[in-house]
């Protein structure tokens, strides 16, 4: 067995449940952390130009939550909805740039804090004390005066849970523990050993690095007991506590850091998915024939010299008070990353990485080839889909490149849609061939080809960079309507297709000389705004005395409420 499968059947699976297990506390009990943000604003999409494709512009205003507010919210349903004292407080208004380092900066002062788990698009954290007198003092400060994280007000309240799940290995910090387990979260371009490196390694020196690809992209990265460049405590923790939150690229591919339970990582091959810098004569893994994609920093850091890093610009955005120097280089305010890759281009991996996503809990009455490609084609192109007849409720998807799969994984896998759980993984199959083809119970077919279709959104380098990657929310965009469809056409259209309703609407300004209107549709839950996109993204609109219908187009908004 190979080291990726080793991992992949035993250690990544039981990471992967801890990760779940962690964000299923948090939801549990506290329903407001789903839909709240900061006040701070973000971009929403606009109607552009000929093509239909959503552009950034304009602003949404997003709700603020103090202590207070939250607490009275919480007040209302009477005192079986009071939250009594706990050591975890939960954490709101986070600025996007805030990572575990600043958490413990502004708030040790209340007293030792024993773990931080993020949540980074949610820009919020729960902060486990050691003692409830230290958490009293910090929800107190917080309903009291002003508290800043990062340069931005944060607010506090208990939180339901007594204590953040982790492995026992990471109960105390100075146990010893020196591997770390990273998910990374939206990821919209490439992830391999080479970009690991260089955002882990100012931190400590890196020994091993392992990144899985089963249920989106995860990595263990392995860090010495001690070392020479960190005099006291765990090498791994000053990693944790400076890259937990932060993103890789501007706006996406989120570490989230935890620790692992292994305290050595065995690696095989030198190659994109795994490197023991230790042994530089390990093979690398041959790339197979073919065109290879561009690699985002060149050759592996190793080969330019005793530093590790050459010339080359580092990944991750660092602020002047960063917690870790980069040598003498220049840190640069912008940093430049590759469009995500479309259909037509086969990168090295396409010999030995999937493309195929395997989805399992469809809906057997409510869902189909169409439905499937309403929803997962926000993330990438797909090619074809088919439903497997010796697996009900199960369909494989083929995307158009790896990344878009990586991408629907993150942002799809575990929400529900008609009242079941989907599950979204990497399947075996390198392609979906058209066998087998049955006619599913809504009478359609079960295998559809998608190759061709105008509805990808991932066609073209210009048209790709106009989408905008976005986890599954309660607010859906809309746009290429026409101006004569109304607020209540819209909902009838919902009633019609047995769809829930919006409960508010919000149509955009437009050009006197535009042919469409967009907008925005706030729906009661998350799940039920997914449930509509999967009916309605792409249909078909027709208008009386109109030579062709309009397509109606769906997405997720930046924004949790209107």
């Amino acid at each position: 067995m190979s080291l990726v499968e080793e991992y992949e059947e035993g250690e990544y699976e039981r990471a992967a449940k801890r990760l779940k297990t962690v964000e299923a506390e948090v939801e549990e009990g506290e329903e407001l952390e789903e839909g709240e943000d900061s006040d701070s604003a973000s971009p929403v999409l606009l109607l552009g130009g000929d093509d239909d494709t959503p552009v950034v512009g304009g602003e949404e205003k997003r709700a603020q939550w103090s202590s207070s507010q939250y607490g009275s919210k919480r007040d209302n349903g009477g005192d079986a909805h009071r939250i009594p004292p706990s050591p975890v407080v939960h954490v709101r208004g986070l600025c996007e740039s805030v990572v575990e380092a600043d958490l413990v900066e502004a708030l040790e002062k209340f007293g030792t804090i024993c773990y931080v788990m993020m949540m980074p698009f949610k820009r919020q954290a729960l902060v486990e004390f050691e003692g409830v007198e230290s958490a009293d003092k910090c929800v107190a400060c917080g309903a009291s005066e002003a508290v800043y994280i990062a340069g931005q007000q944060a607010f506090f309240n208990y939180s339901t849970s007594k204590r953040i799940t982790r492995p026992t290995h990471s109960d105390n910090p100075n146990s010893g523990n020196n591997v770390l387990l990273l998910s990374v979260q939206n990821p919209l371009y490439p992830i391999t050993t080479d970009v690991l490196y260089t955002v882990c390694n100012p931190t400590g020196n890196v020994l091993r690095i392992v990144i899985f690809k089963r249920n989106g992209i995860q990595a263990m990265v392995e860090y010495p007991f001690r070392s020479i460049q960190v005099l006291t405590g765990n090498v791994a923790q000053k990693a944790k506590a400076a890259l937990n939150g932060a993103d890789i690229y501007v706006g996406c591919c989120t570490l989230k850091i935890e620790y692992a339970r292994p305290t050595r990582l065995n690696v095989i091959r030198n190659d994109s998915d795994s490197w023991d810098y230790t042994k530089p004569y390990l093979v690398r893994r041959d790339r197979g024939k073919g065109r290879q994609r561009q690699a985002i920093l060149g050759e592996h850091p190793s080969s330019y010299g005793d530093n590790g890093y050459g010339s080359h610009c580092p990944l991750l955005p660092l602020s002047s008070n960063n917690r870790y120097k980069m040598g003498s280089h220049d840190i640069p305010e912008v940093v430049t990353y590759p469009l995500p890759q479309t259909s037509s281009y086969m990168g090295h991996g396409a010999s030995s990485s999937s493309s195929v996503a395997m989805v399992s809990g469809l809906h057997a009455k409510r869902m189909n080839c169409t439905r499937i490609f309403n929803l997962i084609c926000l993330y990438g192109n797909i090619e074809k889909i088919k439903f497997m007849k010796s697996v009900p409720g199960t369909a494989l998807v083929e995307m158009g490149d790896e990344y878009a799969l990586d991408r629907a994984i993150t942002h799809l896998n575990s929400i529900k849609v008609f009242g079941k759980r989907l599950n979204v993984c990497v399947s075996k199959q390198h392609a979906v061939i058209p066998s087998q083809v049955f006619e599913l119970e809504d009478g359609t077919s079960s295998y559809k080809d998608f190759a061709m279709t105008r509805n990808n959104r991932f066609t073209s380098a210009g048209q790709a960079s106009k989408n905008i990657i976005q986890p599954p929310s309660c607010v859906l965009h809309f746009y290429n309507v026409p101006p004569c469809v109304t607020e209540e056409e819209l909902q009838q259209l919902c009633a019609t297709h047995d769809v829930p309703g919006f409960i508010k609407y919000k149509v955009f300004d437009a050009k006197p000389s535009s042919k469409t209107i967009s907008g925005l549709l706030e729906f009661e839950t998350k799940t039920h705004a997914v449930e509509v996109l999967t009916v309605l993204n792409h249909y078909q609109i027709r208008i009386p005395n109109g030579s062709n219908p309009y397509t109606l187009k769906l997405c997720f908004s930046t924004s949790s409420h209107l």
